[in-house]
């Protein structure tokens, strides 16, 4: 997928009980050198680095043929919301999962109806990396930091 293409629903778990599909891993590094490395020599096609002004972070999505996709995200200057978290986790760390909601409402209703705990940490934004298409992050209590592409938007 390059910048000006919308991400697709591809699997069917978009059917599951929150009507979700999988999209990408999120890789929270100081410094992308050494994931680019690693991904490279996994067969991964490594996308072009952007930056996203309104989070602050500069991001690339890479694909592989066979293994999830994975977006490296690295601290732009200035504060963002990397600067805690690559000071206890220097080396890098899955800093997110990321999946497709044709209804984000719905799914985080679900979430709920199912007795876990949701919490929006990033409202919806125009994301750069994923051609303007609305994402927004929650934490979930006992799973972690999950994002949201709002394919409806």
């Amino acid at each position: 997928m390059n910048v000006t293409e919308k991400p697709k629903t591809t699997n069917a778990l978009a059917t599951s009980q929150f009507g979700l599909s999988f999209h990408h891993f999120g890789l929270a590094v100081a410094t992308p050198e050494p994931a680019q490395i690693f991904l490279n020599g996994l067969g991964y096609k490594l996308g072009a680095f952007i930056h996203d002004p309104l989070q602050n972070v500069h991001l690339a999505l890479c694909h592989h043929p066979l293994m999830p996709a994975v977006e490296i995200i690295h601290p732009a200057e200035g504060p963002g919301p990397l600067d805690k978290l690559m000071t206890q986790a220097r080396e890098g760390l899955i800093y997110h999962l990321c999946y497709t909601a044709q209804d984000t409402d719905a799914a985080i209703d679900a979430m709920e109806d199912a007795g876990l705990r949701p919490f929006c940490v990033s409202p919806p934004k125009p994301a750069i990396l994923f051609a303007g298409q609305l994402v927004s992050f929650y934490m979930i209590t006992g799973v972690g930091l999950v994002e949201f592409i709002h394919l409806a938007s």
